[in-house]
């Protein structure tokens, strides 16, 4: 007689129990029995398991019914119970779910394997997945360190038999588990704080701690659908949040079984685990999911005691010391967990970096749809390439692309060689010692700069702050300054292919791609933007295109997908504005003309409100994250920062030619190789195949051009009697940017690979090969250019004139401040103060934006034309420690001052810059103002706002479980 006992558990299995049935009785291994738990089934299960197993009468029979609270350990202990009642207990009891269908020689391979291998007290078949019969489920399961089930397998892994190898693992699934009845009965059985999930990692790990083995045999095949697991059937003990179930199972079950002497640290590492897991969560907006992380959490930590009761039970049970060293073995690698959290960022860029990709595919699709016919036969593209084998080398000589492609990150970094270093110079002033003077300059309200200010700290701070956190300050900078181009290029490049795919079903070749990646990545190097150390324009150059490739998501035939791009355009839109503030205004006029004309090509669009809605969404998202810059701004009388560039102020003024030839003032490159990108543009038009797409970019090229006649007339006041004239930097890299578009769009036209391509007659094609010369000499013009001029006005080490000693006591505290005062009283005086490590990124726009306080304008003619000892004292009170003439200084204010009670020189006689001591110290409170609440307030929805948009804007990666 058969030695096995099968035990059936079941809850609304009707879907799958008659094939599990016919599974059991079709096993070519006999069963002495039968004993099925019900646990509250509302499909008739239990009738099924009634009629179907009274057919086999050989076969003993017994039908427990429970109730829908009975959970999975129960069950079975009611049956082990039962049969010992019947005096039928077996030897050994075969587990199987109602929906696990068991192949008909599972049970003689497992008895087999059994049989080869007495030691062994717990055996588990191949589970494959049910319906699809060849995709691998498990093969034995094992446990990381983080509580991840771990199964060893590839996600979707087919099964070819490349795991049909009998070993030793930590544990088999319940669902087709073969286990001694006495082994089970010794552990006490499944553990009942695990009423669903987890409970056979547990008993693994138990029966390995007390010395008994584990085998997966995959000779034995049970086919199983994971109901449970999947979602696809919910019970009393699962409810709607199995993840909970899940993630509850696997924080009880590591801590319940780790040992003692490393508890404390497993309890801190679940916990700061399970809070980055609800960050992952959270990013691929899974919210639900990461509240259920939370519960679970909260569940396990909040019931201490249910915890040390299972830890105590275990004690007990034990007969011998634990084995520890052979858990250890069977547990998972200590660095998989890093591995899957690598996998899981690569999954997320690689998600991110294609979605604008999926625009052109899913076009291409519903055009297929509408157009039947069978396409014509592909020609060979330069992506089908395929090289021999002959070396990574070899095929890399022989792709001209990508020979070209490394040449031109040769000639960025040779032009950029004067940035590696401290650098500053021209429009860029010196970064701070330290990330936290970035931070503390973003958090305060009241900034130690000059004599004080309330003006904002710039928008650009907090990103370049997050930045040198990591990276520290100088390095931040030169990263931002050296990886534009590059990063332009990459940005450009995959912008470029998705509209080149939506104009031609073979997209624009790759030579093609790489005149526009590489021209776009130049406009701001060979303007003068990079060499003048306009930074925010060679930043907001590197942004754009990945703006433009998000904001062709405008473009889905589905709703939730515009809108899902609208976050993702928004949060990109606000770090453009953060470097580039003129941005937004520009972004506004074109999201006004192209709703616009939407309205009008398509009537009746601007009522549906995912049309407009999106590109207003967009919109918005700046206007709420960078609210603790603008409305501040608007109210400490800063508002004109808000249509400048960023960076040290005032910078050469730039004219309509400068934006048409694509330079700034005499900084960039020669005239006329400026101007060839808007006659290759002009040209574009000629071709009527893509004159369509070559229009919208003169479209947008003509809406940027007027927004820069106001902006170009227009004059900010800066402190001190300068002005400044508006930001023109993003208007000129959208003009070029557009242009580059049309004319990359014209080139396509002339070398696509359709059916009918476009014949010319012999003169036009000579005039475009000479067309074509002239535009492949502009990127090589401009980098060979950009690769000897390098940044001009940048230098590794500005001089302040002011002695190395007094910048250095003023580094140690902001009170103890430096008044620098230059010029002459018959010409004319000015004034500035120095404090901590003088003039920096961030603080440069807060001076020059803070209004002319008259009264201490006033105090300093006095301390020049007339110097008093209350003039002195006044000073000390505004924090002054040191004044400074630098030379060539005048030395009747500075005989006045040797003369002035309250002040020591500090400097030789010989010497032409003077410089006096303030013999009183200023107080700390002396450069302290006012706490603005409001702007508190904006800061905190500003830290809560980021985090949602930019998981808003992020793909999903996450697939349903059903």
């Amino acid at each position: 007689m058969s030695d096995v006992s099968v035990v059936l558990v079941s809850h609304d299995g009707a879907s799958w129990l008659p094939a599990v049935l016919d599974g059991i009785r079709s096993q070519s291994a006999p069963v002495a029995g039968v004993i099925a738990v019900d646990t509250g089934s509302k499909d008739g299960s239990a009738e099924l398991i009634r009629s179907a197993l009274a057919a086999e009468p050989a076969v003993p029979v017994t039908l427990l019914q429970e109730s829908g609270r009975t959970s999975y350990p129960q069950a079975v202990a009611l049956a082990l119970a039962a049969a010992r009642e019947q005096g039928t207990a077996t030897e050994w009891v075969w587990l199987l779910h109602d929906d696990s269908n068991p192949a008909p020689d599972a049970l003689e391979q497992l008895l087999r394997a059994a049989e080869r291998h007495p030691q062994a007290a717990f055996l588990g078949p191949k589970l494959r997945e049910w319906p699809s019969l060849k995709r691998l489920v498990e093969v034995g399961v094992t446990m990381s360190g983080t509580g991840r089930r771990e199964t060893g397998l590839e996600r979707g892994e087919y099964d070819q038999g490349q795991h049909d190898e009998v070993r030793e693992v930590l544990a088999v699934n319940s669902a087709g588990m073969l286990v001694r009845r006495s082994v089970l009965e010794s552990l006490g059985g499944f553990d009942e704080h695990l009423p669903m999930f987890g409970n056979d990692v547990d008993l693994g790990w138990r029966a390995a701690a007390a010395g008994h083995t584990t085998l997966v045999v995959p000779q034995a095949v049970v086919f199983h659908a994971e109901a449970a697991h999947r979602g696809v059937r919910r019970t009393p003990l699962t409810g709607r949040h199995t993840h909970y179930q899940e993630r509850r199972a696997a924080l009880f079950t590591l801590l319940a079984n780790c040992r003692t002497a490393v508890l404390p640290l497993q309890v801190v590492r679940l916990a700061l685990g399970s809070l980055l897991r609800m960050l992952g969560f959270l990013v691929v907006r899974s919210v639900g999911e990461a509240l259920d992380e939370l519960a679970a959490l909260v569940s396990v930590y909040g019931r201490p005691g249910a915890l040390l009761a299972a830890r105590k039970e275990r004690r007990q049970r034990q007969v011998t010391e634990p084995d520890h060293a052979r858990v250890g073995r069977l547990l998972a690698p200590w660095w998989l967990p890093y591995r899957h959290g690598l996998d899981f960022l690569s999954d997320l860029a690689g998600a991110a970096t294609n979605q604008a990709a999926d625009v052109a595919e899913r076009r291409r699709a519903a055009a297929a749809e509408r157009d039947p016919s069978p396409p014509v036969a592909r020609h060979r593209t330069d992506e089908d390439e395929e090289f021999e084998d002959t070396g990574i080398v070899a095929r890399f000589l022989s792709d001209p692309v990508a020979v070209a492609l490394a040449l031109t990150a040769v000639a960025f970094v040779i032009g950029a060689r004067d940035a590696f270093g401290a650098v500053s110079g021209g429009a860029l002033s010196p970064v701070p010692d330290g990330a936290g003077d970035w931070w503390a300059l973003h958090y305060e309200s009241w900034h130690p700069v000059g004599f004080g200010s309330a003006v904002p700290a710039p928008p650009y701070v907090l990103p370049l702050a997050l930045l040198a956190t990591v990276l520290g300050t100088v390095t931040t900078m030169t990263v931002l300054l050296v990886a534009a181009a590059p990063i332009a290029l990459w940005g450009a490049w995959r912008f470029l292919r998705v509209v080149g795919r939506l104009i031609s079903r073979y997209g624009a070749p790759r030579w093609l791609l790489l005149w526009g990646s590489v021209t776009y990545a130049l406009v701001p190097l060979v303007a003068g933007a990079w060499g003048s150390g306009r930074w925010g324009v060679v930043v907001a150059a590197a942004l754009l295109p990945w703006l433009a490739h998000a904001a062709l998501g405008f473009a889905e035939p589905e709703a939730s997908r515009r809108w899902r791009a609208a976050w993702r355009v928004g949060f990109l839109l606000s770090l453009l504005t953060a470097v580039a503030p003129v941005m937004w205004w520009l972004c506004a006029v074109l999201g006004a003309v192209v709703v616009a004309s939407s309205a009008v090509v398509v009537r009746g669009a601007v009522r549906d409100r995912s049309v407009w809605g999106p590109p207003a969404t967009a919109l918005a998202v700046p206007a709420l994250l960078l609210a603790p810059w603008w409305l501040p701004a608007v109210w400490e009388g800063a508002a004109g920062g808000l249509f400048l560039d960023v960076g040290r102020w005032p910078t050469p003024a730039t004219d309509g030619l400068d934006l048409l030839a694509g330079r700034f003032g005499d900084l960039g490159a020669p005239l006329a190789l400026g101007l060839v990108l808007p006659v290759l543009a002009l040209l574009a038009l000629i071709p009527r195949a893509t004159r369509i797409g070559v229009v919208l970019c003169w479209l947008v090229a003509a809406v940027s051009a007027v927004v820069a006649v106001p902006l170009g007339l227009w004059d900010v006041d800066l402190t001190g009697a300068a002005s400044q004239q508006a930001g023109l930097g993003p208007v000129l890299l959208v003009l070029h940017g557009s242009w580059v578009t049309a004319a990359v769009l014209g080139g396509l036209a002339l070398t696509d690979r359709s059916p009918s391509p476009l014949v010319l007659p012999r003169l036009a094609q000579g005039a475009t090969a000479v067309v074509g010369l002239v535009a492949a000499i502009v990127p090589v013009a401009g980098l060979a250019w950009f690769a000897v001029s390098g940044g001009d006005d940048l230098e590794s080490h500005p001089e302040s004139g002011i002695p190395v000693y007094m910048s250095q006591e003023a580094e140690k505290a902001s009170e103890r401040g430096i008044l620098v005062v230059r010029g002459t009283v018959a010409r004319g005086l000015t004034y500035a103060v120095e404090r901590g490590d003088g003039p920096t990124v961030g603080d440069d726009e807060i001076a020059a934006l803070t209004a002319e306080d008259e009264e201490v304008t006033e105090l300093v003619g006095t301390i020049a034309t007339a110097p008093s000892p209350e003039a002195v004292d006044a000073l000390t009170e505004r924090g002054i420690r040191y004044v400074v003439q630098p030379a060539p200084a005048d030395g009747a204010v500075a005989t006045r001052l040797d003369a002035t009670a309250g002040l020591v020189r500090a400097s030789a006689e010989d010497r032409s810059t003077r410089a006096w001591l303030v013999i009183r110290e200023p107080e700390p409170e002396s450069v302290e103002g006012p706490r603005s609440w409001p702007r508190i307030v904006l800061l905190v929805l500003q830290a809560l706002a980021i985090p949602v948009v930019a998981v808003l804007g992020l793909p999903t990666i996450r697939r349903s479980r059903r």
